[in-house]
């Protein structure tokens, strides 16, 4: 019997818009209590938004404020400050 390939989840990236394997993403995800943080495990629970490490793809999706639409709530400055942080460093 033959193995099947194992599926790769993807997710799509709110700044380009393209579609990535979801370990090479950055999540942004709202608890169910509504607080907002960065998931690097990719495992919290939550609703979700991702980005990929790409400075300029962090700028337009704030820009257009799609991670407020993505979300459903407005995002702190601080979240936005470590997100662009961590992309800064690892980017």
């Amino acid at each position: 019997m033959p193995v099947k390939p194992k599926k790769i989840p993807s997710r799509k990236c709110l700044g380009c818009m393209e579609s990535f394997p979801k370990k090479d993403l950055i999540r942004l995800v709202r608890s169910p209590e509504g607080e907002i943080s960065l998931d690097f495990t990719g495992k919290k629970s939550g609703r979700g938004a991702y980005i990929c490490q790409n400075i300029t793809c962090f700028s337009k999706a704030k820009k257009a404020k799609r991670f407020e639409k993505n979300l459903e709530c407005e995002i702190p400055e601080d979240v936005y400050a470590s997100l662009e942080e961590e992309l800064k460093t690892n980017g």
